[in-house]
């Protein structure tokens, strides 16, 4: 598939490649241990659901209490004769409720909250060697392989390894995402609106260029490079970024970052949507918008320009593309596109994502994507000696692995 972009992927010092056997883990460094490295996860989607495992289990730090704390509407920015704006940027990362499979989301806001400590000792290593002058020569040597050593070490503690082996129509509907998220990526200009308000009064419509409501936008950035600051991945990620917000498509979640902290929401929770908009552009326009009128800055509540006004340009009425992104737990983006046609597609495939099966069609026992026991046939009931484990097995095998304790397995002869 065109969204796999590379085969191993490298937190820090450490390097991690799939297998079939599982996720392998090397250093580049000496004196890097297994232990100190950072989680590796292993993500399956297919036809059968999504199975999620977690390898190299090292201690992850507690997250902090999530706050519950219940969505509240923003208050207005009021300035006297002016338009009211409201903030149209729903609800933050930490007010929305983690819906995806696994700790993936406490992994990273516990990654993004790790202290960096390379540049501190750097400081002191470097003020200390100035002040014991000429043994600070000695210092600055040893102390320079101590922060390289510390540097390699932040990078792997605040890294998350993330791999994805997608399939099916799961595989078919991501790819399709990554193909049509070019619409974004190629536009000249992508804003994200973060606050709105209508135009009330005539002298408002008047000074405004007769428009009917007023717009504060942020320039947004649309990607799909896979680079995320805290997430190491092996696939291409769709991605939008705001200031210091942003949304990162996966194939089975979408995750959601608000400056350090990250929330996810299912495909299936999101309501998405699309219109194309007129929009009156007082800067430069983006040369692929379509100019389809124009208008004056200061005109007449009949029409027409207002002479009243020496400098009077004439701006131009240009239609964009909006797409809407919202969710019942708060979320809400608002991406204005250059491109008219741009939102449509984005709209529909993100609307077009795969239903996951009931929870009773998902194994959520075992995380293995290549099972031992042979599929089609008949099957029976078995269970596991040594921890108890009920699992179906084919009648034809007479051998077998147990799903839950590895352990091989043979049938009892009667």
């Amino acid at each position: 598939m065109g969204f796999y972009i590379r085969k191993s992927v490298k937190a820090g010092p450490f390097r991690f490649n799939l297998s079939k056997s599982g996720i392998g883990v090397s250093a580049g460094v000496p004196g890097f241990r297994i232990g100190t490295g950072p989680r590796g996860n292993y993500v399956h989607v297919g036809r059968n659901g999504i199975y999620y495992r977690a390898s190299l289990n090292g201690q992850l730090e507690r997250p902090s209490p999530r706050l519950s704390q219940p969505l509240q509407d923003r208050l207005p920015v009021f300035r006297p004769s002016d338009v009211v704006m409201e903030d149209v940027t729903g609800a933050t990362a930490m007010s929305l409720e983690p819906t995806g499979r696994g700790d993936l989301v406490d992994q990273l806001n516990a990654a993004a909250g790790r202290f960096v400590w390379w540049w501190p000792v750097a400081i002191a290593v470097f003020l200390f060697g100035v002040m014991t002058i000429p043994w600070g020569i000695i210092i600055w040597v040893l102390g320079g392989a101590s922060c390289i050593w510390l540097y390699f070490n932040d990078q792997a503690r605040r890294t998350v390894v993330l791999f994805y082996d997608v399939h099916d129509d799961a595989a078919w509907w991501f790819e399709n995402l990554v193909t049509e998220w070019r619409w974004l990526t190629e536009s000249q200009r992508v804003w994200r609106i973060v606050q709105s308000g209508d135009v009330v009064g005539t002298y408002n419509y008047k000074v405004n260029a007769g428009a009917s409501s007023l717009v504060k936008t942020i320039g947004a950035t649309a990607s799909t490079s896979g680079k995320i600051k805290q997430l190491a991945t092996n696939i291409a990620v769709p991605s939008i970024t705001a200031g210091n917000s942003a949304l990162y498509l996966l194939p089975d979640r979408m995750l959601v970052r608000e400056g350090k902290r990250y929330s996810d929401i299912e495909y299936q929770a999101l309501r998405v949507f699309h219109q194309e908009q007129r929009f009156i552009e007082s800067s430069l326009p983006p040369s692929d918008a379509l100019q389809v009128d124009s208008t004056w800055q200061y005109v007449k509540v009949k029409g027409g320009p207002d002479r009243r006004y020496k400098n009077n340009r004439i701006l131009p009425i240009l239609l964009y593309g909006r797409l809407v992104i919202t969710s019942a737990s708060g979320l809400y983006w608002i991406i204005q596109i250059s491109r008219a046609d741009a939102a449509e597609p984005i709209s529909q495939v993100i609307s077009a994502a795969p239903i996951e099966p009931a929870a009773s069609d998902i194994n959520t026992t075992s995380l293995d994507p290549y099972p031992s026991v042979a599929r089609g046939g008949k099957t029976t009931k078995v269970k596991c000696f040594r921890c108890g484990h009920i699992q179906d097995a084919s009648v034809s095998v007479l051998s077998f692995t147990c799903e839950k304790c590895n352990s091989e397995l043979k049938r009892a002869k009667k």
